[in-house]
């Protein structure tokens, strides 16, 4: 959704950007090229390689306009040293390089480690919390963060492999597993692709971190300026659409009926699915929803 992007968010000559979710720094360069001769972008990512990636091709052309890095976007207003952004891009989820790459852990078709961490140099891995974790643990995760209502055996099944033969350490087997336990799925759909979306946010954090990269994009945006974001599954769009919704209006206090309410902080601007030919050139963008809004007056 480049295109889209652009529109969304104005980027223009001598404007400051804020790119949340760097990847291999298609977005960035889009921005930089549109706010030539004179903008500026500050990106991170939490994925080592993709910071590499993403430096070495804004070098190419935007060389000392651009600032990198690696670290969670819920720290964007701590590091950005000016403290003011006219826009701010969060495109959420896994990138397709991580998901291409077996060795990462994120695909339920590639045998790999069952790892899916953003950052590999940092925490547990998917494997690591299996491991140990019961069945109650277990189901809860898959069933919140992946709304698959086959939860509970999920989670039986795993535990009950972990004691039989020692805990999943690849891929392959725990997509076997699952396939093994769910009898039924929606056309179209492999068996895991909940299992898999649930434990990747899980071990991530990837909700609560989305939230406070929200709270941090009100501190860094200037009136004016755009906020824009692509989530690929209901349980972030939620979180935006609420985000949103909550700051684009006044809220008046019942107890105190004649105090002036608190002033909004943002408009919310529009709601943008792929195009048909975005979705038939990307697949993975079907699911796609970009929500932007634009930061009002801030009050004297």
């Amino acid at each position: 959704m480049a295109a889209e992007v652009l529109t969304a968010l104005q980027p223009h000559p001598g404007g400051r950007y804020a790119d949340g979710t760097l990847g291999g720094a298609g977005h960035a360069a889009s921005i930089l090229a549109a706010s030539s001769p004179t903008g500026w972008l500050s990106g991170c990512d939490r994925d080592g390689v993709a910071i590499e990636t993403a430096t070495a091709r804004l070098n190419e052309q935007f060389a000392g306009r651009f600032e990198i890095r690696r670290g969670n976007f819920a720290e964007l207003a701590d590091w950005i040293a000016e403290k003011s952004c006219d826009g701010v891009l969060l495109d959420l989820g896994v990138s397709s390089p991580q998901i291409d790459v077996s060795e990462r852990g994120f695909s339920f078709r590639r045998e790999g480690p069952l790892d899916m961490r953003m950052d590999p140099t940092r925490g547990d891995s998917v494997a690591d919390w299996l491991a140990t974790a019961d069945v109650d643990q277990i189901s809860e995760v898959i069933r919140d963060y992946g709304e698959e209502r086959f939860a509970f055996p999920i989670a039986k099944a795993i535990v009950a492999r972990r004691q039989a033969s020692g805990p999943l350490s690849t891929t392959l087997e725990l997509a076997q597993l699952v396939a093994g336990t769910v009898k039924t799925r929606e056309a179209g759909q492999d068996p895991a692709t909940r299992t898999f979306q649930a434990l990747r946010i899980f071990i991530n954090a990837e909700l609560e971190e989305l939230e406070q990269a929200l709270d941090a994009s009100l501190k860094l945006l200037v009136p004016g300026g755009r906020l824009v974001v692509i989530s690929f599954h209901s349980l972030e769009d939620r979180i935006v659409k609420q985000f949103m919704a909550k700051h684009s209006k006044e809220v008046y206090d019942r107890r105190t009926p004649f105090a002036v309410p608190p002033a909004m902080k943002l408009r919310t601007l529009d709601r943008i699915k792929p195009s048909a030919a975005e979705v038939a050139a990307n697949p993975r963008s079907r699911s796609a929803i970009m929500r932007v809004a634009e930061r009002t007056e801030v009050p004297a």
